[in-house]
């Protein structure tokens, strides 16, 4: 029995999936099942109830996460601290990130990160808010990136940067020419807007009830790209984070409006499962997330 088989056995109890544990060890599923049924040999116990319906781990086989899950925490954790002893960062981060933060704020930092550990593998999945914390969850990623990071007893959040919110409109349109715009001046307009579940959405919701704004929203998406989009072609107005719209306003495709009704913000954030021991590598990588996103 090697250590190898207890991860495997651990990412399958926490993901109850056969394929993201093969995905998470870069294995087959064919090798995940072949690990586990070695490992019901070995201790002579059913672990799982093998159910085309649920998945569930039997007595024996919870006893065995368990102590497992120690293990390899111990494992992990003496692995990191004799890197950290020679200075040696190398190793592969597992990334899950929100459209917006990973096509407009990631790629310049990951670049600086490469440039200064070339032997450290970065790969990025671009997921919707919902899917980044389930990654987290089932340790298919080692840290997810997120706005509006939720609280939860089970997650590590780490503060990155609030990034102000503007309004967004085709050149065009009359509110173009205005130096700045109150949110009231919203209730009248077509607005495109985010997905009613996108953290973004529910926190430009919150402040135009606090507003006493009520819109009618005639398109909803789930990332801003497809939002601009939509504003490019005159089809509504929008609010966004600044920094999604930087290339459109400086081309003249999109015009960004200051809101005068105050100063509104997206927290970002990185986040990552606790009690999860963080590699030097993934500890450089977050030193340069919040230096500089």
């Amino acid at each position: 029995m090697q250590i190898e088989s207890l991860k495997v056995f651990c990412d399958l109890a926490e993901t109850e999936s056969f394929t993201k544990a093969a995905q998470i060890n870069s294995v087959t599923q064919s090798a995940v099942s072949q690990q586990i049924s070695s490992l019901e040999r070995i201790f002579k116990s059913l672990l799982i109830e093998r159910s085309k319906k649920k998945f569930r781990l039997t007595r024996e086989g919870q006893v065995l996460y368990d102590y497992s899950k120690q293990i390899i925490q111990t494992y992990e954790s003496l692995h990191s601290k004799l890197q950290e002893l020679k200075d040696i960062i190398s190793g592969t981060i597992r990334v899950s990130t929100i459209y917006s933060i990973g096509l407009h704020d990631l790629p310049p930092y990951v670049k600086k990160f490469m440039k200064n550990y070339p032997t450290v593998n970065i790969h990025v999945e671009y997921r919707r808010a919902n899917e980044v914390y389930e990654d987290v969850y089932s340790n298919v990623v080692d840290l997810g990136l997120v706005a509006y990071p939720a609280k939860d007893t089970k997650l590590e959040i780490i503060p990155l940067r609030k990034e102000p919110l503007v309004f967004i409109c085709h050149p065009h349109h009359p509110f173009a020419k205005q130096k700045s715009i109150k949110l009231k001046q919203l209730a009248d307009q077509k607005v495109i807007g985010f997905e009613p579940d996108i953290p973004t959405r529910k926190a430009l919701d919150k402040i135009l009830r606090e507003y006493g704004v009520e819109v009618k929203h005639v398109m909803e998406f789930d990332n801003v790209e497809t939002v601009k989009r939509a504003v490019e072609i005159d089809a509504g107005i929008s609010i966004v984070p600044i920094g999604t719209v930087t290339q459109e306003v400086t081309k003249n495709t999109l015009a960004a409006v200051v809101i005068e009704d105050g100063e509104f913000f997206r927290p970002l954030a990185a986040i990552y499962k606790k009690n999860k021991v963080l590699s030097p590598a993934m500890k450089q990588f977050l030193t340069i997330l919040k230096d500089t996103i």
